[in-house]
């Protein structure tokens, strides 16, 4: 009776052990789909450094598999774990990248508009640059930049539509930058002529 009563123990922890001993699958396909999800949703351009880490994740979680893998009594709970925190990751992510993407579609949107402003006072103000001598080699230099603004202005509103926010945030604010850059340097012609007066 003893010899039945140790062996059925015995049959009890390795039918125990052995629950723990599939590898988790089921979580690893879910992971990974979450993962996709939010790729889809534009995670690699808008915010890569969160996707690399939830990569990393799923990385370190095959990494665990692969050692219990290679035990004899193997124990997923680890994996199963760090899968568990890389999907729920990977579900915050794809809100995530939702709210980064409105947030730089903004952010080009206003820069394209203060881009707009700052190339339309910087013709305004050409206009009314002092002519005289001296300056007409100036002027006509910074009338072809405005005029050089004003075409790469027109580059800025595609860029936006593709979802090319961060291409749109940089070309727009080097365009406001050099146009303001055009304004104040015919206010300084200007400040200097009325000095002279």
């Amino acid at each position: 009776m003893k010899k039945i009563s140790v062996m059925l123990l015995g049959l009890a922890l390795v039918v125990s052990l052995s629950a723990c001993g599939k590898q988790p699958t089921e979580e690893m396909g879910a992971t990974r789909a979450s993962i996709d999800a939010a790729v889809a949703e534009g995670a690699e351009k808008y915010t890569p450094e969160d996707l690399k880490m939830i990569n990393d994740q799923m990385d370190a979680a095959n990494a665990e598999i692969k050692v219990q893998d290679d035990k004899l009594f193997k124990n997923y709970d680890k994996a199963k774990e760090m899968l568990a925190k890389a999907k729920a990751d990977a579900d915050a992510l794809k809100g995530k990248v939702g709210t980064v993407k409105e947030e730089m579609k903004n952010s080009a949107n206003t820069l394209l508009g203060e881009a707009t402003t700052a190339v339309a006072d910087a013709k305004t103000a050409l206009d009314s640059a002092p002519r005289g001598k001296g300056t007409a080699a100036d002027i006509e230099a910074m009338k072809a930049d405005v005029a050089g603004l004003e075409e790469a202005l027109k580059e800025i509103q595609p860029l936006i539509d593709a979802g090319e926010y961060a291409s749109a945030v940089e070309k727009a604010t080097a365009i406001k930058t050099r146009a303001v850059a055009v304004s104040d340097e015919i206010k300084a012609v200007q400040e200097k002529m009325q000095g002279l007066k």
